[in-house]
């Protein structure tokens, strides 16, 4: 278990902390800290404990401004302000140190417009655009300007760069640029979640999970791993993946995903993004013990 990590969102939960974080965990990632407090101690923890600290951009809770900065913005002086933004947390993080930071890619998010989008989860209306707003053209030169300036921050201020796909278009998909980017700037890498891309499986019929996770795994340096019931709805979001859940009922095949993630990158982190409060401490440990089974071929697998 020692590529597991836990989440610590909107400040550091003690609670949380105490019931999800293992001896020998690898480390956590934070998320909107709303205060300065919170940074210390998960500092101090990490340091006495010895984990590492991840970050999800941004690292500050800041009500005046978006969770995620439009870094593909169509509008140029969007696009300064959100590189400004990161700048700033960036200077704020020399402190804390962390071993990468992530960001969601692409955003705005680019939308299908043959899908039913209604049930994807957006906290403001700029955060998307559809796809004949943009061609495919100027998503690879402006991601090409993204990735260029990110690998230079991820050298001068020391962190992995990691981009999270959010709802993924074909824009994206049915191109190899982003292969190729990838390639050309090896410091950054992805992050794969299991949640959202079974969502998109289920609402996009031209989208496919398991295929996505067969060809991108390689590149991840983070899988955030939980589950989701769709059956009527959506329904138990970020909820713990157990060897129950059966997709059969609705729930996203967890299983055959950890089975593609092991043959395409067994190293890769996993970081439980789910709400362990909906479940007993028991059953937590069957979740993890279930996951390092599949993942590395340990006792309890098949519990």
């Amino acid at each position: 278990m020692q590529q597991f990590m836990i989440g610590q969102y909107g400040g550091f939960d003690h609670e949380k902390y105490h019931k999800d974080f293992k001896d020998g965990f690898y480390g956590m990632e934070a998320c909107l800290f709303p205060a300065h407090e919170d940074c210390l101690i998960l500092m101090k923890e990490a340091k006495d404990r010895g984990f590492r600290i991840g970050v999800h951009f941004p690292f500050r809770a800041d009500a005046s401004r978006m969770r995620d900065p439009l870094v593909l913005s169509t509008d140029q002086a969007v696009r300064s302000g959100a590189f400004q933004h990161i700048r700033e947390e960036l200077e704020y993080l020399t402190a804390v140190r962390p071993e990468y930071i992530l960001f969601h890619y692409p955003k705005p998010v680019i939308l299908d417009e043959r899908v039913n989008w209604q049930t994807w989860k957006f906290g403001d209306s700029r955060e998307f655009i559809a796809e004949n707003e943009i061609t495919a053209e100027e998503l690879l030169e402006r991601s090409e300007e993204w990735f260029d300036w990110l690998s230079r921050q991820s050298s001068k201020y020391g962190f992995i760069p990691v981009l999270e796909f959010d709802a993924l278009s074909q824009l994206i998909y049915e191109h190899d640029f982003l292969e190729q980017l990838l390639l050309r700037y090896p410091r950054i890498k992805l992050c794969l979640d299991t949640a959202r891309l079974y969502l998109q499986d289920q609402l996009d019929p031209h989208f496919d999970a398991a295929a996505i996770l067969r060809r991108y795994t390689q590149y991840a340096y983070l899988i955030h791993l939980s589950n989701v019931q769709i059956n009527g709805g959506v329904k138990h979001r970020h909820y713990p993946v157990l060897p129950e859940l059966c997709p059969n009922e609705g729930w996203a095949p967890v299983e055959e995903y950890l089975r593609i993630i092991r043959a395409e990158n067994s190293s890769v982190k996993i970081l439980f993004e789910h709400r362990s409060d909906l479940i007993s401490e028991e059953d937590l440990q069957r979740c993890y013990s279930w996951v390092d089974g599949i993942l590395n071929g340990a006792a309890g697998q098949n519990t």
